[in-house]
């Protein structure tokens, strides 16, 4: 590439060029996952996905705590000592945070494999059971026109003889429990024939966020309903066509996993902020895992571990559902107490909580998380607790602890994300720009054309373009150059020389 030379920029003897100043604050480092208070049955899984896959030890943990969440959830509610000891899902919603060729895939398939395989088992026993049911039906249509013609003309015969038919028969349940990007209309259809207990796992979370479920003409339904499901265990569905619908004893756990650009745009809408959805939503951001892997024989234990994990959870998932009386997918779950050595650790930590979400104090800048960070905590006790001993009678001080631990990791992984959230879009467009110029352009001059024809695809006209050199030139990572320069073979009005730094 030929650039004409620009003018030498004289220095005086004692003084040296200013460096370029950051565009963005530097966010702190991640939070460590604290693994160990996963308990017995997680901790050696998330350990072993680490191994097995190398990725960041914060997505495994993630991914084995939501996998146990959907496994426990329609068991029972967690009690909690407030407001008459009111029970609550123990379902949660987790949001993991990581660039690509972090292998969120691949752990999360470690992680889902026994859900997968009773996933299996249930497609294996529908085929027969829909068969059944579609005989079944048709001899239940054809009894019911028989008792018409038996009664015709008279409605009390009618009545008496369509009694004697008795009720339709009641389809099998779809054999899935999970999906990747459901809308909530989709969601509440599925509620009529699918299993009580629905998981939503996208280990490309950018389809749901950048889906019809969250589009600007969904996006408030959506985060309504997933709010309503987070604190009731309920969905209402009203339609101009077919009227309302009210969806009891349902429980949805959610994992996202979902690259850096698309959680900012989650976590910087006001809607979803103003709405209470992201209150609802544990996130972890872990540092990137690359340059860090390297070919290795994987630990003796790691294959048993991971067997003895999914066949626990798989042995869960085999239990019958305590369903509501009469009802094929509506659950009943048992109510989960905590032990009075856990109500106390409980009780504290609310009192903690009230006193970091006060102006000024650590917590304010999350106080919608931090709020409902009590009621994570002993969710999340409570699924360690179930997923190691599914008939437990309350939740021990032990895993009450852990699940404050876990809470606490949440917290501050969240308010590390809502900085970077805080971050002009114009800022944080220019930062991007900056990295294509360091990363991706090989010649040491720029000019408008070649960022708005060449660069982001997020840059299409020269006004954006220009307003983006301007940032970085106030920066100081860009510098004007004589009108004339040669740019990649084009002589140009305005070209600036980039500032690669050291």
């Amino acid at each position: 590439m030929n650039l004409e030379p620009a003018a030498p920029q004289m220095n005086a003897p004692d003084t040296l060029p200013e460096r370029p100043r950051p565009l963005m604050r530097e966010l702190p480092s991640a939070d460590p996952f604290p693994v160990e208070a996963l308990g017995p049955v997680l901790a050696p899984a998330a350990r072993a996905i680490h191994d097995r896959v190398q990725a960041p030890t914060a997505l495994c943990g993630q991914s084995v705590l939501a996998a146990a969440t959907l496994v426990v959830q329609a068991h029972a509610d967690v009690e909690l000592p407030i407001g008459g000891k009111r029970a609550k899902p123990v379902s949660s919603y987790f949001v993991t945070i990581a660039e690509t060729g972090e292998r969120k895939t691949e752990a999360d398939y470690h992680a889902l494999w026994a859900i997968r395989k009773y996933e299996k088992n249930l497609r294996d026993k529908y085929d027969a059971k829909r068969l059944e049911y579609e005989n079944d039906k048709e001899a239940y249509e054809i009894a019911r026109r028989g008792a018409k013609e038996k009664a015709k003309g008279n409605r009390l015969a009618a009545k008496a003889e369509l009694d004697k038919v008795g009720a339709a028969p009641i389809p099998p349940l779809a054999p899935m429990l999970t999906s990747t990007e459901p809308t909530f209309e989709g969601l509440t259809k599925q509620f009529h024939n699918h299993h009580p207990s629905l998981g939503i796992f996208a280990s490309e979370g950018g389809q749901f966020i950048g889906g019809h479920a969250m589009n600007e003409e969904n996006k408030l339904r959506t985060a309504s309903g997933l709010s309503e499901l987070w604190d009731a265990g309920e969905a209402r569905r009203v339609r101009a066509g077919d009227g309302a619908s009210v969806f009891p004893g349902r429980r949805v756990a959610l994992h996202l996993m979902v690259q850096p650009d698309v959680a900012t745009i989650l976590f910087a809408d006001q809607l979803l902020l103003g709405q209470g959805l992201l209150s609802r939503v544990l996130a972890s951001a872990p540092e990137s895992a690359a340059g860090t892997r390297h070919p290795r024989p994987e630990q003796p234990e790691t294959d048993q571990v991971l067997r003895g994990y999914g066949a626990h959870l798989l042995q869960i998932l085999e239990r019958p559902l305590p369903l509501a009386a009469g009802k094929s997918n509506e659950l009943e779950p048992r109510a989960l107490p905590l032990s009075q050595e856990s109500r106390s650790i409980w009780m504290h930590f609310v009192g903690h909580i009230e006193r970091s979400i006060g102006p000024g104090a650590e917590l304010e800048p999350i106080k919608g998380l931090a709020n409902k960070l009590p009621e994570h905590a002993a969710r999340l006790a409570a699924v360690i607790e179930l997923v190691s001993d599914i008939n437990s009678a309350e939740v021990s001080a032990d895993n009450m602890k852990a699940g404050i631990t876990l809470a606490e990791h949440y917290a501050a992984e969240a308010l590390r994300i809502f900085e970077a959230s805080r971050v002009n879009d114009d800022l944080r467009l220019a930062h991007r720009l900056l990295e294509w110029l360091h990363r991706h352009w090989k010649g040491s001059a720029i000019s408008l054309p070649d960022i708005y024809q060449r660069s982001l695809n997020a840059i299409r006209d020269q006004a954006a373009a220009r307003k983006l050199v301007t940032i970085l030139e106030n920066h100081g990572w860009l510098t004007p150059m004589p009108e004339g320069t040669v740019v990649a073979g084009q002589r140009r009005r305005n070209a600036w020389r980039i500032v690669r730094g050291d």
